[in-house]
C-alpha cells in the first residue's frame, strides 16, 4: 500500500496552491483530481478577476497555470477520484476509484463545491456561452445587457441584484408564488426597478445561435391558465444553491446542514488533526477563485506545521 505524506483531493485553486506551497515545503504533495480536474473556473471561458492577468485569462489555461506551477515543485497529480475514506486513526485511509488504496499522514480536502442545475440540454449546450452559474466570477461581461436569474432564496437574490448594478434588465424567474429569500433580500429585489419578478415560472429551454438569446419559460405549467413564451436574454444564472463535495468526508469531519465542511475559526483545520479543508468544500460564503486559492496555501501550511510537529 502506498503512503503519502501529504495527500490533496481536489484539483481547482485551493487543490494546486496547496500543491504549490506543501511541494515547496518538501511535502512531496500528490493531487488527485476529482470528479473535474480543474475545478469549477473551466467551466467559464475568460476569468478577468483572478490577480496576475490583467487582460484575463481562459478558465482553462489559468488552471493549466496553476498545475504546471504545482508540478514544477514537485507534485504528483493524478487523475483518480476518491470514493471512501477512514479518518478513524492516523495515518489515514483513502480509496480511489480504480480500486486502489492510499494512506496519508496529512489530508488536504478541497473538492470543492457542484452547482445546482435545472437539468436542461440546453444549459450545457450553452455553458460558457450564456449560462453561468457564478455572477459575480461572470457579470461583468453582460454590462448594459438583459440577463435572467433562476431561483427564489437569499443566493437567488442577491445575484439578481449584484447584476442589476450592471445589466439593463435582470429577470428572476421563481417557481413558486413567493420568494423564500429573507425580508430584506425580497426588499432590495421588489423595490429595484431593474429588476423584474417572473413568480410561478419554469423554464423550458435556452435558444441562440452561437450563445444564448432567449429563454422559453412557462407560467403556471400545468394549471388550466398556462401560458408559454419566450424572453429576450443574454446571459442565464443558476442561483439554485451548491453542493458541497464532501459525502466521503461526512462520518469523520463535522459539516452544516447544506454538507459544507465546518472549520476551526479562520484556519483551515477540520477537528481531525492532520485533515484540513480548503476551497469551496468549506465555504458556503464567498465562491471565489482566489478565495479558494488563498485557503489551499493556509491549508499547506498548516500541514507543513502538523507534521514538523510529529
Amino acid at each position: 500500500m502506498e503512503h503519502i505524506r501529504c495527500l490533496i483531493l481536489g484539483s481547482g485553486p485551493a487543490g494546486y496552491t496547496a500543491a504549490i506551497y506543501a511541494g515547496r515545503a518538501n511535502l512531496s504533495p500528490v493531487v488527485y483530481e476529482g470528479i473535474q480536474p480543474g475545478g469549477q473556473l473551466t467551466t467559464t471561458t475568460e476569468v478577468e478577476n483572478f490577480p496576475g492577468y490583467p487582460e484575463g485569462v481562459d478558465g482553462f489555461q489559468l488552471m493549466e497555470d496553476l498545475r504546471r506551477q504545482a508540478e514544477r515543485f514537485g507534485a504528483e497529480v493524478r487523475e483518480n477520484i476518491a470514493v471512501r475514506t477512514d479518518l478513524s486513526t492516523a495515518p489515514y485511509h483513502v480509496w480511489f476509484d480504480n480500486d486502489t488504496e492510499v494512506t496519508a499522514d496529512t489530508i488536504i480536502i478541497a473538492t470543492g463545491a457542484t452547482a445546482k442545475y435545472l437539468g436542461l440540454a440546453d444549459e450545457e449546450k450553452y455553458r460558457g456561452a450564456g449560462v453561468s452559474a457564478c455572477a459575480t466570477c461572470d457579470g461583468f461581461f453582460y454590462r448594459k445587457k438583459t440577463v435572467a436569474v433562476v431561483g427564489g432564496g437569499d443566493t437567488a437574490c442577491e445575484e439578481a441584484s449584484y447584476l442589476a448594478g450592471l445589466a439593463s434588465k435582470v429577470y428572476l424567474i421563481v417557481r413558486k408564488p413567493f420568494l423564500r429569500a429573507t425580508k430584506i433580500m425580497q426588499d432590495r429585489v421588489l423595490n429595484n426597478p431593474k429588476i423584474e419578478v417572473l413568480f410561478e415560472h419554469n423554464t423550458l429551454g435556452l435558444f441562440g445561435e452561437q450563445s444564448v438569446e432567449g429563454a422559453h419559460v412557462v407560467y403556471r405549467k400545468g394549471e388550466a391558465d398556462e401560458r408559454r413564451y419566450d424572453i429576450a436574454i443574454d446571459g442565464f444564472f443558476l442561483a439554485i444553491g451548491h453542493k458541497p463535495n464532501s459525502d466521503i468526508f461526512r462520518p469523520w469531519v463535522q459539516t452544516d446542514e447544506a454538507g459544507y465542511i465546518k472549520v476551526e475559526g479562520d484556519s483551515p483545520r477540520t477537528g481531525v488533526p492532520g485533515v484540513f479543508a480548503a476551497g469551496d468544500v468549506a465555504d458556503p460564503h464567498y465562491r471565489q477563485g482566489i478565495v479558494a486559492a488563498g485557503s489551499g496555501a493556509k491549508a499547506a501550511i498548516e500541514a507543513e506545521r502538523y507534521l514538523a510537529s510529529l
